[in-house]
């Protein structure tokens, strides 16, 4: 089967992204595209399931249009989220957002009921509000005892499509509920939750073959014969596999979209206290692997200046304007728990720097570079943060992901790092998803040789690193910025 098709949905968009590969080169064409986002009701966040479930539908129903009779099939999307099914297989309530703020306590709660550091020691997933332990001790508990089982969002959309139910690894592991040392769900922290194991399906691993989309589906829509392969459902994941082979060079990965994830592929989990008080994560990967990264605000900041701004200007414009705009004139923390889902993005960033005593960024150009400055600053404190925890000095950044188009952060971030960057390809995610399933059907080896096939097929574009004379008193800034944050945090 040469046609495979990834389902890549992220917090803001998602797209069907159709993969073929001819004499050593991938090639991949969009299908169809479509929105994404959370809606607010009722003082709540939630996200619309049903719709990008027909979504998947109608680009299906594009590709057969298009002469696409059998394909294989992958899902990813982002991480943490679940749904609850009844007995029946049926949905028992909508599915809530991980920015909505039913968790903003919650940590606090569970930490006099267990310590961080045993839920580190055990899951080696760092403390974030939004984690799924979260958002399961803040669910309501009679709607979780009636929850036959819990799936996440990819998991769901495939039991739609396959009627298979399964918790694949790479997502499962973001849940904070998996124990590195039995790799199953943990029991005492299922029993902090009041749930059981039987509540959770079985742990698929990617590359799993779940068979053909259901007859039910067939007869009602005129969709290609799909095949669906499990792929590394977290978008994170997929996103690492899409990587690009870097020989004999120390490389750490910057996957850049609405969140930016820096880190390195590992082998081992590092869940040690010095992890574990630098907030990096050890998510499953596949195929044996880990990823050791930090999660750090990303280009959510700049998608919601862009919304509050009525979508002025596109990405790529605000990124022209920032180029004009003062350099390092503003900065913020962007780690702080402020801007993970303020009421106004734009207000929040204002208030920030006034605060801070510095000028008040005020035209879209001004709040684009704050942005871009601030977070070039950030990939370089945790990168060298990064170095430290993993004994190992990193040669290359390589990025990936929508930010490797954006050539005035990829130069800020080279500049700040004082090391090559390396930008693209930009659709890792897709790419790591159809890999996955070209490995799983037998046409290609493993995912050395896919990684090889990815370095071969894309353009990478090369950023090297430029003195700047004012640095020493921009660092000076900029760490007493994200030291007052990072205190403030703590507390």
């Amino acid at each position: 089967m040469n046609n495979h098709i990834a389902v890549d949905i992220g917090a803001s968009s998602g797209r069907l992204v159709l993969g073929t590969f001819e004499d050593g080169i991938i090639s991949l064409t969009e299908i169809h595209r479509f929105s994404n986002g959370f809606a607010e009701r009722d003082g709540s966040c939630f996200w619309d399931i049903d719709y990008l479930f027909d979504q998947i539908i109608t680009g299906l129903q594009q590709a057969k249009a298009n002469g696409i009779t059998s394909c294989t099939l992958g899902i990813d999307t982002w991480a943490v989220d679940y749904v609850l099914l009844d007995k029946q297989g049926h949905r028992l309530q909508e599915v809530y957002a991980y920015r909505d703020r039913r968790t903003d306590h919650v940590m606090d709660e569970v930490g006099k009921l267990i310590s961080p550091a045993a839920v580190y020691e055990k899951t080696g997933i760092q403390q974030l509000t939004f984690n799924t332990l979260y958002q399961l001790f803040a669910h309501n508990t009679e709607e979780l005892a009636q929850a036959d089982q819990i799936l996440l969002v990819p998991d769901y959309l495939y039991y739609r499509l396959t009627g298979r139910k399964l918790n694949e690894v790479t997502n499962a592991s973001t849940t904070q509920l998996l124990n590195l040392q039995t790799r199953d769900y943990d029991e005492d922290l299922l029993a902090l939750l009041h749930l059981t194991r039987e509540q959770f399906p079985v742990l698929a691993e990617p590359g799993e073959d779940l068979g053909f989309i259901s007859d039910t589906l067939m007869e009602q829509y005129d969709l290609p014969q799909c095949r669906l392969i499990v792929a590394a459902t977290h978008d994170t994941a997929s996103a690492v596999l899409g990587v690009p082979a870097q020989s004999g060079r120390s490389t750490a990965y910057l996957s850049s979209g609405t969140w930016s994830l820096l880190g390195v592929e590992l082998r081992q989990p590092i869940h040690d206290a010095k992890a574990m008080h630098a907030n990096y994560t050890n998510e499953w990967g596949a195929y044996g692997t880990y990823r050791f990264l930090k999660n750090i605000m990303g280009l959510w900041l700049i998608q919601e200046v862009r919304r509050l701004d009525g979508e002025r200007y596109s990405f790529a414009e605000l990124a022209e304007l920032a180029g004009q705009a003062e350099s390092f004139r503003s900065l913020i923390p962007c780690n702080d728990p402020r801007f993970l889902n303020p009421e106004h993005m734009i207000k929040e960033i204002r208030a920030s720097c006034a605060e801070s005593g510095q000028p008040v960024p005020e035209t879209p150009g001004e709040l684009a570079r704050c942005i871009f400055d601030s977070l070039a600053l950030s990939y370089r404190t945790y990168l060298a943060e990064l170095e430290e925890l993993t004994a190992r000095p990193i040669e290359v950044l390589q990025i990936v992901g929508g930010g490797a188009n954006n050539a005035l952060l990829c130069q800020l971030t080279a500049d700040m790092i004082g090391r090559e960057v390396l930008a693209g390809p930009t659709e890792s995610t897709a790419l790591g998803n159809l890999v996955v399933q070209m490995i799983s059907v037998g046409n290609i080896a493993d995912i050395e040789e896919a990684r090889a096939m990815i370095q071969r097929s894309f353009e990478i574009k090369s950023y090297a690193p430029r003195p700047n004379p004012q640095m020493d008193e921009i660092l000076n800034r900029w760490n007493g910025l994200h030291s007052a944050a990072a205190g403030r945090t703590s507390k």
